[in-house]
């Protein structure tokens, strides 16, 4: 099976790719224009292996030669046998990958519809839902879509100032997270408003209620809404939500936000367990 070979970095394909590596609003803007992620890494492509959506394959003959390696490019082609694969001179890649000794394996994902869809084309969302309110550290972000799938909260919104979802950091940080979740980015608190049907419920330091009072409530469909990491919940969202604090020692000031988020999700699971 012959792949097609990459040796310079004048290639369309590692121009595209340093594109969608950029942070920030630039990286955003590529990869939503593009409909494109990059997947770095061994973990992040085994979770996509078979799916379709995992269009073109990155690797080299060094990474060719790791039997774990090897052995997702051929199932994956197995099973969707239209995947492009691309094959980078090994010093190329060094270029290409911002991982240190990185395994020689990368994969370029179509965005799911929920991620390119216009929040004005969603109509409602109903059920359980989290809500990221600009919370900007990328590994906070990734953090939190993992403690999400693992507590079965399955749509998730990013409110407009988060850490782009399909961003390389986050994507690494939520560990394959991605593939379970309905992701939707780039809304404003308006839309928020308008489109989700369950009571918010956010977590703020200063609520009166506490997070372990809740049985009733955590019965039946919530939205929990992370604020951002100096400046908590917006006032508009708290106004229309039923504040939360998730009680620590008093000697500690607060808790870092994926850590709230995951104590309030999985609270969430047990008492419906319970």
């Amino acid at each position: 099976m012959s792949f097609d070979l990459i040796t310079s970095k004048e290639n369309p394909l590692f121009k595209e790719i340093r594109v969608l590596q950029a942070t920030g609003s630039k990286g955003q803007k590529a990869r939503i224009s593009s409909g494109k992620a990059l997947l770095e890494g061994i973990h992040l492509v085994q979770t996509w292996v078979g799916d379709p959506a995992l269009s073109v394959l990155l690797t080299s003959e060094l990474g060719l030669q790791n039997n774990e390696i090897a052995h997702a490019v051929y199932s994956h082609l197995e099973s969707c046998p239209d995947t492009r694969v691309s094959q980078w001179d090994s010093a190329l890649w060094d270029l290409l990958s911002d991982l240190v000794n990185a395994p020689h394996i990368a994969g370029l994902l179509d965005l799911p519809k929920s991620s390119l869809t216009l929040p004005q084309s969603i109509g409602t969302l109903a059920g359980d839902v989290l809500i990221l309110d600009r919370i900007q550290d990328a590994g906070n972000v990734g953090s939190i879509l993992r403690s999400a799938a693992a507590a079965g909260f399955t749509q998730v919104i990013a409110i407009t100032g988060c850490a782009h979802l399909w961003s390389s950091k986050v994507l690494r940080a939520g560990m394959g997270a991605h593939h379970l979740l309905d992701l939707y980015e780039g809304w404003s608190n308006q839309q928020v408003l308008s489109a989700v049907t369950a009571p918010l419920l956010a977590a703020t330091a200063d609520a009166d209620c506490e997070l372990f009072s809740l049985q009733d409530d955590l019965l039946h469909p919530v939205a929990w809404v992370m604020g951002s990491e100096g400046q908590g919940v917006s006032e508009d969202l708290l106004a229309q939500s039923k504040g939360i604090s998730i009680p620590i020692d008093p000697r500690v000031e607060s808790l870092n936000v994926s850590t709230a988020a995951a104590v309030c999700l999985f609270e969430t699971m047990r008492v419906r367990r319970s």
